[in-house]
């Protein structure tokens, strides 16, 4: 059993080190409390520079923390233009990594949580279990291992990692792993010639439903206007109905909306091909080029590359000696998982949600950003600002202040009220997300107007 007085000692380690992640440590610092920031990648917000070509829908004064900022402002750091959007390159560089900096020796790089656990609890032991630190298990890019001892943990280590497959089951499609080659899970950064080269002139299979395959279509119909033979086959779960492309001019984060109306055009101008209600079940390879099969059977015609955006979801076996509370479906805690159900919920009819929605059976364990909503899309850089520093102040012992989470979000202006069907929730999902932002993306050259989350 540790004392209160050297649990109190304990850092409260936080995993990734991308944007909620960061602000969770400002926040916890903010409290009097030592955090301990554990990132596996080679630099603040590293998944965020993954995708650092494209552009956010949430203008700057959305996506930085308050607290962050005031941890900020002695260091002479200048917030950029609020009404600004950034791409993912610039919320990294110009923000993530002077935050990092700042907080120094408490942020550890190329660390890699492999475990988290009650001391000396696996998961069956109840006994004195409430008594005991956790330990967190590491592993550092040269392949040493280690154990830290923690008072708390807070995981935003995000969803980036584990894209969901092309399958419409749910599980890779027969034939998938072997056609890895020429399947991508992620939006081409067309600047790179070698990825330019790789669908320029080529008949090119998008798989999904969301931010991300908009996106795509818009690149892609850009390169067919410059590049003759460049064509997109865009697979869609669902049929086409008023709703496919998103709120357009009635959402409310413009760029957002901007994206849906230019992946419309795609299709209209004839770049694309929507073909609907394919869930795929097969992928043959033949002759160099890959042909997609459906569950009723039907073929489509051969295809160089596939791009499937069908989703992200949480990676959680580093958490299974925990005993979490988690949503059956949606793999977020139970208590959230109501409050984000796609099929009712837009990321604007959210209800706030804060310490109390995020706690698990274990105490002092939160997941929290982009990988609290488990399967659930739509996330939103400030929501999760709003859940980190509810969650410090429920650590710090101000229950009070946890309870009073006051935020209003944007309507998505496409999928308030009625919600979304089960089909186009398999099928979204939110680029920027993945990274943990979640206030979905456009290409970094896509004009956008004042707004957002």
């Amino acid at each position: 059993m540790v004392s209160s007085k050297s649990a109190a000692a304990l850092p409260v380690v936080v995993v990734g080190a991308g944007p909620v992640g960061l602000a969770a440590a400002a926040r916890l610092l903010e409290r009097g409390l030592k955090p301990l920031v554990l990132e596996a990648g080679p630099a603040a917000g590293t998944a965020v520079r993954a995708w650092g070509h494209v552009r956010l829908f949430s203008a700057w004064s959305e996506v930085v923390d308050p607290a962050a900022a005031k941890l900020l402002a002695p260091t002479g750091w200048q917030q950029p233009e609020g009404t600004r959007y950034p791409t993912g390159e610039e919320w990294a560089t110009d923000y993530l990594q002077p935050l990092a900096e700042v907080l120094g020796d408490r942020v550890r790089l190329r660390t890699e949580v492999t475990g988290v656990a009650r001391a000396g609890r696996d998961r069956l032991v109840d006994a004195d279990r409430t008594d005991q630190p956790f330990t967190v298990h590491t592993r550092t890019a040269d392949g040493a291992e280690g154990r830290i001892t923690a008072r708390a943990v807070i995981d935003a280590s995000g969803t980036w990692s584990t894209p969901g497959p092309l399958g419409g089951d749910g599980l890779p499609a027969v034939g998938e792993p072997s056609a890895a080659a020429r399947i991508s899970y992620r939006i081409p950064d067309l600047r790179d010639p070698a990825v330019r080269k790789r669908y320029a002139g080529r008949r090119t299979a998008v798989a999904g439903s969301g931010a991300s395959a908009f996106t795509t279509l818009a690149l892609l119909a850009e390169l067919a206007r410059e590049v003759p033979g460049t064509k997109a086959v865009w697979i869609l779960r669902r049929g086409l109905g008023a709703d496919t492309f998103g709120g357009g001019e009635a959402d409310q984060l413009p760029a957002r909306g901007a994206l849906g109306l230019r992946a419309r055009q795609a299709v209209t101008d004839g770049h694309a091909e929507a073909v609907t209600g394919f869930r795929t079940a097969a992928v043959e390879t033949a002759d160099g080029q890959l042909t997609l099969v459906a569950e009723d059977g039907r073929r489509l015609e051969p295809v160089d590359e596939v791009v499937a955006l069908t989703g992200l979801r949480p990676e959680l076996s580093v958490l299974s000696e925990l005993r979490l509370g988690l949503d059956e479906r949606l793999q977020a805690p139970v208590a959230l998982a109501p409050l984000i159900d796609p099929n009712i919920h837009s990321c604007g009819t959210v209800y706030p949600h804060g310490a109390k929605e995020l706690a698990h059976p274990e105490q002092n364990v939160y997941i929290v950003g982009m990988k609290s909503y488990g399967r659930a899309t739509t996330f939103l850089a400030l929501t999760g600002y709003e859940q980190v520093r509810s969650v410090a102040a429920a650590l710090a012992g101000d229950h009070e202040d946890a309870a009073r989470v006051e935020l209003t979000l944007p309507e998505t202006g496409v999928c308030s009220g009625g919600g979304l069907t089960a089909e186009s929730a398999g099928g979204q999902d939110s680029s920027a997300a993945a990274e943990e932002d979640g206030c979905c993306s456009a290409p970094a050259g896509t004009p956008v107007r004042a707004g957002g989350c």
